[in-house]
């Protein structure tokens, strides 16, 4: 997939990207998500898991438990690095591990473990340009 801006108008819209983007996804596929919050990250990881086989109402943020894990057709692996304090705490709690594992990483604050990611990912940039519109911009990092 190359490089990409899509805009949004709504919630449901921006789950319908995220199943629409995961059908070139794979196993080893690191897709680090950037916005504010309520930029519509969640919602994104919500429309993946969904292409996937998982049901929405399953997928939530992973705020007070740092990393979810779902099994569907693939398994995904839905992380929230925005209470992680430093590298080495990313470390402990085996994150880097994940990225070389069997499944999809989605990973919202990606910015706060920067040092760890692979070369090899997706960035997706989430930015409010209205109450429900978003504008999203994918780049593929190789």
């Amino acid at each position: 997939m190359k490089n990409a801006v899509f805009n949004t108008a709504s919630p449901q819209e921006t789950l319908a990207l995220g199943a629409e983007m995961a059908k070139n996804m794979a196993s080893g596929d690191v897709i680090c998500l950037f916005g504010d919050l309520g930029a519509g990250k969640t919602h994104f990881v919500k429309g993946v898991a969904s292409a996937f086989g998982i049901p929405e109402k399953e997928v939530d943020s992973p705020t007070f438990v740092l990393i979810q894990e779902y099994e569907g057709t693939l398994p995904l692996y839905h992380f929230d690095a925005y209470r992680i304090a430093s590298l080495e705490e990313a470390r402990r709690l085996g994150m880097e591990e994940y990225f070389y594992g069997d499944g999809i990483c989605l990973i919202e604050w990606p910015e706060r473990i920067a040092g760890l990611l692979p070369e090899q990912r997706t960035e997706v940039h989430f930015s409010h340009t209205g109450p429900s519109s978003r504008r999203v911009e994918v780049l593929h990092k190789y």
